[in-house]
């Protein structure tokens, strides 16, 4: 499990920041933070996730949240329950496709 502690109450930043997360539902862990960035590297992740049709979800204390870990490090538990909510987006962005 991941033992790093982040202090998600320090206050937003005025650059942009992007995350990517990866999540495997047939294992047990939790996601893995696989890109984050701020300002033009955040619009790079952002573009890159359109190109591929990769579902964007908005949510500025999360992004900030995230963007305080490292790529590789497992989504922390005080995250869960709004990562939770992403993948429920994400899972019924894809079923709304599919049936388009």
């Amino acid at each position: 499990m991941n033992e790093k502690r982040v202090d998600f109450r320090r206050g937003p930043t005025q650059r942009p920041a992007a995350a990517a997360l990866h999540y495997d539902p047939l294992s047990s862990g939790p996601p893995e933070v696989v890109a984050v960035g701020r300002g033009r590297l955040a619009e790079e992740i952002v573009q890159a996730a359109r190109e591929h049709g990769v579902p964007l979800y908005e949510d500025g204390a999360l992004v900030e949240a995230l963007a305080r870990l490292d790529v590789g490090d497992l989504i922390p538990r005080e995250l869960f329950a709004i990562v939770a909510e992403v993948l429920v987006f994400v899972y019924r962005t894809d079923a709304a496709e599919a049936t388009s």
